[in-house]
């Protein structure tokens, strides 16, 4: 099966810490350690805020493209979608055949022997597909007392991450640089091996090449300088005029976040308490595909946005959000409540809410 990538994905590969690398139009890298978990906590956000975002250097992004016979793409085949008020992008990437989708809606990944495990080029189409798709960032706010919840919102920050014109689109794909910490085809991070310019495809081509079983090849799909304290801190400020006292709870999960390629395992499972026995022993964790939704952290001079930046999306949605608090909403706060909010005024000039009230 051949999974070619619909859309140019331009690639920036990590090279010493703090040298540019002469053969990427992006800026170096000035991390020193590697991090694919998908939802980071509070002391890890300002982390991936550091990493690089390349410039919007499309003439170039679009002309390595060309000349990439595995990425390359007849655009009249595009199956990106065309609805009307949500991103364009081709939905089916999100469920390739023979993946499975993990119960918290982070991972998909699959234990079913297939070329991807046996052909570097194939591997390297398929992982460049998945990342010309982003994660699902999400608001999840959520207020309790011991014995009710008050209530419990949701909201959908993608739209973010994707322009409606495709050739803004600043989307890459970073792979690890020397001196970054990472799972390099061991069972523990390390240093080694090293692929220097080979990017992408070296990477997959050592992985094909490992002897190693089971073994994991992991993409993981990043979000780069979206300031979640600021909303936070703007979103606690709106529940407390609305009066509230209870436990409240404000995360920034990311759902879609990890793409895992998995040898079949051969070892027949016979009891639980052998699960260590089939953990890979051969883990690639060097990839991300890095979806910024602003060219540089909050505060830096000349930062640009995606789409618009967190204090305009937060003028548009505050009214909403305060509505379906108010109304004590069990679920997703939507652009339906958007509208219902400019065409009624819904959620203007709300008074402060009798929580104690049943």
């Amino acid at each position: 099966m051949a999974f070619n990538a619909p859309e140019p994905v331009a690639e920036l590969d990590g090279g010493p810490v703090g040298s540019p690398n002469p053969q990427s139009p992006y800026p170096p890298a000035h991390v020193s350690s590697w991090s694919s978990d998908p939802i980071p906590v509070a002391s890890e956000r300002q982390a991936i805020a550091r990493r690089p975002v390349p410039p919007a250097n499309l003439a170039l992004a679009q002309q390595q493209y060309a000349h990439d016979p595995v990425s390359r793409h007849d655009s009249s085949s595009s199956r990106s979608s065309e609805h009307a008020g949500i991103p364009r992008l081709d939905y089916q990437l999100y469920s390739p055949p023979l993946f499975e989708l993990s119960p918290d809606g982070i991972t998909i990944s699959t234990r079913t022997s297939s070329n991807l495990v046996e052909n570097a080029t194939a591997l390297a189409a398929f992982l460049r597909a998945q990342a010309s798709v982003p994660p699902k960032p999400q608001i999840h706010v959520k207020a309790s007392r011991p014995t009710k919840t008050d209530f419990d919102i949701k909201l959908n920050l993608m739209s973010l991450l994707v322009p409606e014109d495709r050739r803004m689109r600043t989307n890459y794909i970073r792979c690890v640089g020397e001196g970054e910490l990472a799972f390099r085809g061991s069972h523990q991070p390390g240093l080694m091996p090293a692929v220097g310019d080979g990017g992408l495809e070296e990477w997959c081509r050592l992985f094909v090449a490992d002897p190693a079983e089971p073994k994991s090849f992991v993409l993981t799909r990043t979000v780069a300088h979206l300031d979640t304290m600021f909303i936070e801190g703007q979103l606690r400020s709106l529940i407390s005029s609305t009066g509230y006292k209870g436990n409240l709870s404000i995360t920034f999960p990311t759902t879609h976040a990890r793409v895992v390629v998995r040898s079949a395992d051969k070892v027949h499972k016979v009891v639980t308490s052998f699960k260590t026995m089939f953990k890979p022993k051969s883990k690639y964790d060097v990839a991300q595909a890095i979806w910024p939704f602003a060219t540089a952290p909050m505060g830096t001079e000349g930062r640009q946005f995606t789409v618009q930046s967190e204090e305009s999306w937060f003028r548009e949605w505050r009214d909403p959000i305060k509505y379906a608090i108010v109304t004590k909403r069990h679920g997703w706060v939507t652009n339906e409540d958007k509208l219902e909010v400019l065409m009624e005024g819904k959620g203007k000039g709300v008074q402060p809410v009798d929580w104690d009230m049943e």
